[in-house]
């Protein structure tokens, strides 16, 4: 018999897919003008720009929330926190990929991820450029639209693609020896600007796995569920502080992930 924790967890996960999608469809409008679109960079990482539409994604999304949800919490990238002490926390990236965003790549996402008591347990990206929602649910598995995903079946690293990312948070020291790893065992790999669909990619199987030294918590917790509930691994991303300060991303199927951790280990050591 479900309880009411399980319908309140259930509505969440429905209007959490539903403003995801209505989100991301505003941040079209803005892409199909993006030439009209001032930007700014963030500190001094010149990869990490905001434009209007950032801003405004987000305060649209974080407006249905607080209507839907007034008691629970909101952690933006761009507005930052609101009642981050709730019990139930929204972790929202209105537009993860802003530069592939406004130099008119495809690949860009509205990310989304609910955690509840210290754990993530809803994980929403939606791509509106080819109409592709990814969700999960804690327990409920995780799915494309309407078709459950599952993790990409290579036995090793030589059978995909794997997804990458990086940015200057990070030295190269720090991610130079993963690749060099990955290529002398024959893999191959991939970075489109956007480690939220990258991370929803590997979970539908078409990415072997994903990894990414650092990422905040609004790009790196949707793709942990989403691969968790397709079946696969990844690492502990809330351990040490991670809500507050970013951790590692890494996801894979069972088979291919102790071996990717291990790199990973020597990597950053």
């Amino acid at each position: 018999m479900a309880t009411h924790e399980d319908d309140s967890l259930l509505a969440r996960y429905r209007f959490a897919c539903s403003v995801a999608e209505s989100g991301g469809k505003l941040a079209d409008e803005f892409y199909q003008q993006r030439e009209k679109l001032q930007t700014d960079h963030k500190g001094t990482d010149l990869q990490d720009v905001v434009s209007r539409a950032d801003r405004e994604v987000e305060a649209f999304v974080k407006q249905r929330i607080a209507e839907a949800f007034p008691d629970d919490g909101f952690l933006g990238e761009e507005s930052g926190t609101a009642a981050r002490n709730s019990r139930v926390l929204w972790v929202v990236d209105p537009i993860d990929g802003t530069s592939c965003f406004l130099n008119g790549l495809h690949t860009w996402c509205l990310s989304l991820a609910i955690v509840v008591d210290g754990e993530p347990v809803i994980g929403v990206v939606y791509d509106p450029n080819h109409h592709e929602l990814f969700h999960a649910l804690k327990g409920h598995g995780a799915w494309l639209n309407d078709r459950r995903i599952t993790p990409h079946p290579a036995s090793d690293v030589a059978g995909g693609v794997m997804g990458v990312g990086t940015s200057h948070r990070v030295s190269a020291a720090d991610f130079l020896p993963f690749l060099e790893a990955l290529l002398q065992h024959g893999g191959m790999f991939v970075r489109n600007g956007s480690g939220a669909l990258m991370s929803a990619w590997a979970a539908a199987g078409r990415l072997i796995g994903y990894y990414e030294p650092h990422m905040n918590p609004w790009d790196g917790l949707p793709g942990i569920v989403l691969m968790r509930e397709a079946g696969g691994t990844t690492n502990d991303y809330l351990a040490a502080n991670g809500l507050a300060d970013g951790n590692p991303v890494l996801l894979a199927s069972n088979a291919l992930y102790p071996q990717l951790k291990q790199w990973v280990k020597q990597s950053l050591r």
